[in-house]
Parts: C-alpha cells; structure tokens; sequence
C-alpha cells in the first residue's frame, strides 16, 4: 500500500517573482511593490517596500553591505494578505487561468485578472 500523504505539499501560488501586487489586510495594508521571492513551502511572499525592519550587520559580514551599520531589510508576508495588480488600473484584482492557442498550434495557459480581463506577462 502506498503512502500518499499529500498534507505537506504546498498549492502552488499563482503570483510569481517580479509580479506587481498590492498589500490588501495587515499593517502594510495599501502599499504595493514588486514581488522579490516566492516561498510556496512557508506559504510567504517577500515585496519591495513593504514590511520593512531594521537590521544590524556587522562590518564585513554581509557580502552586499561592506561597510555594516543599520540598514532597511524586507520581512517575509504572509501570500494571502496580497492580490495581483491588475495591468491596466493598478488595482487589486482576482487571477484566472486562460488556455490560449499559439501562432504555431501550440497550447499554453496565461494568467488573466478577473475585473478588466488583460493578461498579465510572465
């Protein structure tokens, strides 16, 4: 019999690195910025500008920071506390999946937002 115990398998999310999005709940609520990293294990999403803290580096100790101090680091946030941005308004919007046929016959799904129907770039 086999084991197929799925509970630890993350969904994968359908906002992706580089995507605009804007913060919807929380202490961030409002501000938006461009998505750094994607961690679909921790169910968490890193933006630019967005749930910044203070952080002490000693000199030497981080490659990009030579000369230490305290300087501004993005935290983590939870993905569900985000929506995409939608292309043409920059407002929050739902995302949904189109299968669109290719100049060469081809299959592929694009993601669509839901209020204005434009298709965001991957």
């Amino acid at each position: 019999m086999k084991n197929t115990d799925n509970k630890n398998l993350a969904k994968l999310p359908r906002i992706k690195k580089g995507d605009d999005v804007v913060v919807i709940t929380g202490s961030n609520k409002g501000k938006s910025g461009r998505v750094l990293a994607v961690y679909p294990k921790t169910h968490r999403i890193l933006v630019e500008g967005v749930a910044v803290a203070k952080r002490s580096y000693k000199k030497g100790a981080h490659p990009d920071l030579a000369e230490g101090g305290i300087h501004d680091k993005e935290m983590p946030i939870d993905i569900s506390n985000v929506m995409l941005a939608d292309p043409k308004t920059g407002a929050p919007t739902r995302i949904g999946i189109k299968v669109e046929t290719q100049k060469d016959g081809s299959t592929a799904r694009v993601r669509v937002a839901k209020s204005s129907g434009s298709v965001f770039k991957d």
